[in-house]
């Protein structure tokens, strides 16, 4: 692995450098999973799009710059260096999009790429459903053939549709075979939000966010040319997006080394006196960083040497996931009971963050497949150990 980089590296670094620091929003923008917040993340994301920074890797004909996957994670790494907007677009960008690369029809490329670049098209996924969480297999919702018309026709809920309520279309699997089992006889279908027979109904956070969504199909149609792969194909096409999910594109390093960054920061401000404990905490946050981030050069490196990422995916998930609590763990624990302040509060410090990230972390651990799912894929698939008596 080499750690050097190139010139014409250098030079891209320091143009996405320049651009990001002439135009990042002076102060934090609202939480993006509130509804005011999310609309003024929509106009950051444009302005985005307008300087061909929102998709960098894509290619120019989709509104990007056509740059590697180095280039990509310089861009990352200077995106949260300089504490830019979170990308409230990301379920399309780094989760839908490389499906839609990898499985869709050119004409499906054409139509919902630019798109979901631009902001214009706005994607939640439609995983979850009440009875199938981590079980992603015992999705219940059903679509039904309707040839008079040329398409199926949706019934079932889908829930957890991380900022469903302010989107306009969901992915997600449904069954087409009524007498499949498990991971057969599963379609993935691209649905917009506004279609007849859709019901949105959004839901408020523990902590007060509402952009949460519940989203109700009853009977409602979409053509045949919203099937993302092959018909009763969709297990295969999904465990794509999982993978990005739980791997590179949803949590690059510089998202951890930037935050690692902040956490040192913190200490230096308000460390003085804290428990030898707190200082471990920080110090061993700030290596676990870096550790992901040089893991994250090496699954590179076999990336563009030729070689799929697969189930190491879930050893991805596992160390960005609770590396996130930790790191948060370590600022709360410096902070005291000062960190439980929201932003309004006298004396609260970095405008509540720490908490609100803290908050945010514990979920990560659950969603893209709990964490303890993942350690059976690690264990079976990447290990080679046995499955243990009783598995599926």
């Amino acid at each position: 692995m080499d750690l050097t980089w190139s010139d014409s590296e250098a030079a891209f670094r320091a143009e996405c450098r320049a651009w990001l620091e002439a135009n990042v929003p002076a102060s934090p923008l609202p939480s993006g999973d509130t509804a005011d917040g999310f609309a003024l993340h929509l106009e950051w994301e444009r302005k985005l799009f307008d300087a061909r920074w929102a998709v960098v890797s894509w290619p120019a004909a989709y509104g990007g710059r056509d740059a590697t996957l180095w280039e990509w994670l310089i861009f990352e790494e200077e995106y949260y260096r300089v504490g830019a907007p979170q990308r409230v677009t990301q379920n399309g960008i780094f989760l839908l999009a490389p499906t839609i690369f990898e499985f869709g029809t050119q004409e499906q490329q054409d139509h919902y790429l630019p798109r979901m670049a631009s902001a214009e098209d706005l994607w939640c996924q439609g995983w979850s459903e009440p009875n199938a969480g981590s079980d992603l297999a015992n999705v219940r919702s059903k679509a039904v053939r309707d040839d008079a018309a040329g398409g199926w026709r949706l019934t079932g809920q889908k829930t957890w549709t991380t900022r469903g309520a302010f989107c306009t279309h969901l992915f997600g699997l449904f069954r087409t075979d009524p007498d499949s089992e498990r991971h057969k006889g599963l379609t993935y279908f691209l649905v917009p939000l506004d279609a007849d027979g859709v019901t949105v109904r959004g839901f408020g956070r523990l902590d007060g966010d509402e952009g949460f969504a519940e989203v109700f199909l009853e009977d409602a149609f979409v053509p045949d040319a919203n099937v993302l792969g092959g018909v009763d194909e969709g297990w295969g096409v999904a465990m794509a997006t999982t993978g990005s999910e739980r791997g590179l594109t949803l949590r690059s390093p510089g998202r951890f080394t930037a935050a690692a960054a902040r956490l040192v920061d913190l200490y230096r401000r308000h460390g003085h006196g804290a428990a030898p404990s707190s200082r471990e905490a920080v110090v061993q946050a700030w290596m676990d960083a870096e550790a992901y981030q040089l893991y994250t050069l090496q699954d590179v490196t076999r990336i563009v040497d030729g070689e799929a990422v697969g189930a190491r995916s879930s050893l991805n998930k596992l160390w960005w996931s609770e590396l996130d609590v930790r790191l948060h763990e370590a600022a709360l624990g410096l902070l005291g009971p000062r960190g439980e302040l929201i932003d309004a509060s006298p004396g609260s410090v970095d405008a509540g963050s720490w908490m609100k990230g803290f908050e945010f972390a514990l979920a990560g651990p659950i969603y893209a497949g709990t964490n303890e799912i993942q350690r059976n894929v690690v264990a079976e698939r990447v290990l080679g150990l046995p499955r243990a008596k009783g598995g599926r």
